[in-house]
């Protein structure tokens, strides 16, 4: 499974959890567990997306200011 497909289905996976919450939420449910499983794949999410330092600072350097 590459990275991009492996993202994809953490996505679908959040959305379902989503929508869980929101019809607990609806109908006064506590979601406790569903909360922690949504936090624990939005930090798979972080962690396969996130950047390293040389890529930022080379970011923070070379961008082009669109409202310049």
């Amino acid at each position: 499974m590459s990275q991009t497909q492996y993202l994809k289905m953490l996505e679908k996976e959040i959305q379902k959890i989503n929508r869980k919450i929101d019809f607990k939420i609806l109908q006064g449910e506590t979601y406790w567990k569903e909360a922690q499983d949504h936090k624990l794949l939005l930090r798979k999410v972080r962690y396969h997306t996130r950047r390293g330092f040389i890529s930022r600072l080379i970011n923070l350097f070379f961008r082009t200011n669109i409202y310049a």
